[in-house]
């Protein structure tokens, strides 16, 4: 879809929206249209019950006196609601309405307003970003589309009086927006298109972007002493995988932001093997990874002022002959041992030898993993929060400021000795389970025996809010790419340096200290 600014005026023909203050109260674009077409706002909103509160729709088909074919009053709420959340909801309501025509063209009215948080501008490019969002489709393996369901949009403009401005706004917003897009695919797409190889191959396209990417296989895991990750993917005949990708736009000497994402493609229990019933949804339990590698490329096409590592490790978790059993007992890269207690907690012990060598290799000043880890999640937060655990104060508060400026909310739960006991094992240095109680909480505990003393860490387990089963206002159902917005908009705020030199076209790999 393409995204254009224009002047504010009147369009010939396909759709245009406008926004109506609570109350309701006319903006400027709306009084401007009420006089163009005789007053038929004015009787529209006065024979219905819209009153301009935030996300109200009213529709007018074919008005009389103009060539458009649709027009839509959008509820903008109270004035101080006036945010870049509130005209990204703005744009996605409007491209709603108009993909219900047969219109090729939307056009977005963004006025001037005394209240809002940000220049109409800015805005502007907000309601373009909530409409490119809203119309991400994933269409990859539809051959049989009715005409009725193919859409016909093809360009949305947002007019606004600085259009400069408005473009320069949207130049890093478009690079979101294709990374969110990016993620919704891979975490789209089904496990066996999407295994651990095929997953590398598309992360190794990140070169293009300038991202260094390193990819190992189980060799070079085997060497490194990865035996908890490797043991999840051994009843799969997909090799594993641990890919590495840096982006180092900062200054050289700073130390990176780690980001570790659970890329387990396709998760069957293993030999503790789950219901039948649902588990076709199990191809999204690379979410995490999905997440990383998109925030990768986001940063590289905008080329951030910041050095950030991401790391996912690649499985398949399959049961087989040469499966992982309950009972066993793996090595990881830590040299801690692990007793597996479930196979089904596998996404815990991939994270466990990526987190390290994470830390390892790069020295990072903060790492956050993120992971669709825990149905426990679930049912303490439901579908609106992701839970957030963490061992630093400042990061945990980066991390949900961030979040609440984009719209992907976290909530921050406990942690402590009292759950740690949960993991201990008889025979080992812990096991990987720790009962139904607090399911979500002894999952962050035992991730936190894998990140070294003085190291700020975050773990976001993202299991209720990956996938949505109905439509958000910038998301269709579907994959919702949650925390890709929210680590860009951390990263940015907390990480980035405007004096940092770009980076070298092949950035260096900090050795092991």
């Amino acid at each position: 879809m393409k995204v254009a600014f224009a002047q504010p005026g009147l369009p010939k023909s396909g759709c245009l929206a406008v926004g109506v203050l609570e109350g309701p109260t006319l903006t400027p674009s709306a009084k401007d249209l009420d006089a163009a077409i005789g007053g038929a706002v004015g009787r529209a909103i006065a024979a219905s019950r819209f009153t301009g509160k935030a996300d109200q729709v009213l529709e007018l088909l074919a008005p009389a006196g103009v060539g458009l074919d649709r027009v839509v009053l959008i509820g903008l709420g109270k004035p101080e609601s006036l945010d870049a959340r509130r005209f990204e909801s703005f744009g996605a309501a409007a491209l709603v309405a108009a993909e219900k025509g047969k219109g090729t063209d939307l056009a977005i009215a963004v006025d001037v307003l005394a209240d809002a948080k940000l220049s109409a501008a800015t805005l502007a490019a907000h309601a373009a970003l909530g409409a490119v969002l809203r119309a991400y489709r994933f269409d990859t393996y539809r051959t049989k589309l009715k005409a009725e369901d193919k859409p016909t949009l093809k360009t949305v403009t947002a007019l606004v009086a600085d259009t400069v401005a408005a473009k320069s706004a949207w130049q890093p917003l478009a690079a979101v927006a294709e990374g969110v897009a990016f993620a919704r695919d891979l975490i789209s797409e089904p496990a066996n298109v999407l295994h651990p190889e095929a997953f590398a191959k598309i992360a190794k396209t990140l070169e293009k972007d300038g991202v260094a990417v390193e990819v190992l296989g189980e060799k070079e895991m085997a060497k490194l002493g990865m035996g908890s990750l490797l043991g999840v993917g051994q009843g799969s005949e997909r090799e594993s995988q641990l890919v590495v990708m840096r982006w180092m736009g900062g200054n050289p000497d700073d130390a990176p932001v780690a980001i570790v994402g659970k890329g387990v493609c396709f998760d069957t229990g293993g030999i503790s093997i789950k219901p039948a019933g649902g588990m076709e949804e199990m191809k999204t339990d690379m979410s995490g990874a999905a997440v990383t590698t998109a925030l990768m490329r986001i940063l590289a096409r905008r080329k951030a002022a910041a050095n950030v590592v991401g790391i996912i490790g690649l499985v398949e978790n399959m049961p087989s002959g040469t499966a992982q059993r309950p009972g066993d007992v793996v090595t990881s890269m830590s040299g801690q041992t692990i007793e597996v207690i479930n196979t089904d907690a596998e996404g815990r012990l991939v994270l466990a030898d990526a987190l390290w060598y994470a830390q390892e290799t790069f020295r990072p000043k903060a790492v956050v993993d993120l992971a669709t880890l825990t149905g426990a999640i679930v049912i303490a937060l439901g579908n609106d929060h992701a839970g957030l655990f963490s061992n630093d104060d400042a990061l945990s508060k980066m991390l949900a400021d961030a979040g609440a400026e984009v719209g992907e909310a976290l909530w921050r739960m406990p942690m402590g000795d009292a759950y740690d006991e949960q993991i201990k094992s008889d025979i080992a240095d812990m096991k990987n389970v720790g009962g139904r109680e607090g399911g979500s909480i002894t999952a962050a505990q035992f991730l936190k025996r894998f990140v070294q003393p003085g190291v700020a860490w975050a773990h976001l387990d993202i299991a209720g809010v990956s996938w949505t089963k109905k439509a958000l206002p910038t998301a269709p159902k579907g994959a919702s790419g949650f925390g890709v917005r929210l680590l860009e908009r951390m990263i940015a705020t907390h990480y980035e340096s405007a004096a940092a030199p770009a980076p070298a076209k092949k950035p260096g790999k900090k050795g092991k200290k």
